[in-house]
């Protein structure tokens, strides 16, 4: 839990040093939308594992902010897709920017040693999130077949 806040409060910091309004799950959106490029409504929901209207609150509020537009689907005109605007993705890389600036400058006041036990960590912790629940059948254990020292870079 403190490593969660941790992460949280450098998002929340890094939103603050740019001089944003937005608020952390505003955040979330939009880098979901950012990395995502123009995808539906529901796409977008599926990804933030979130329901179809709370999301489109969400993009209610980041368009009102010129963060994010809509623009009908040349491919099928009943749909609608989300993109990040200029500003939208400028806000996206200054933040995640800034974040990681602040990531590396907390990392190298490690020792080396538990530098890259962190690493094999996370990496680790990171496969465990990718892959499907443990308790379902064949799923993959792709956190413990990680080799020591195997830091998946």
């Amino acid at each position: 839990m403190a490593a969660a806040r941790l992460l949280v409060g450098l998002s929340a910091r890094a939103l603050a040093e740019v001089g944003s309004a937005l608020t952390l799950p505003q955040l979330r959106t939009l880098v979901v939308l950012d990395s995502s490029g123009p995808v539906k409504l529901a796409a977008l929901a599926a990804t933030m594992e979130v329901n179809a209207s709370t999301a489109m609150r969400m993009v209610d509020r980041l368009e009102a902010g010129g963060l994010v537009d809509r623009k009908v689907n040349p491919d099928n005109r009943r749909e609608v897709v989300l993109r990040t605007t200029d500003d939208g993705a400028a806000l996206v890389g200054t933040v995640l920017e800034h974040r990681h600036r602040e990531v590396a400058a907390l990392v190298g006041r490690l020792p080396v040693d538990v530098r890259s036990g962190l690493v094999v960590g996370l990496r680790a912790l990171t496969l465990a999130a990718e892959s499907p629940a443990p308790d379902r059948p064949g799923a993959p254990d792709a956190a413990r077949d990680m080799l020591p020292g195997d830091t998946g870079f």
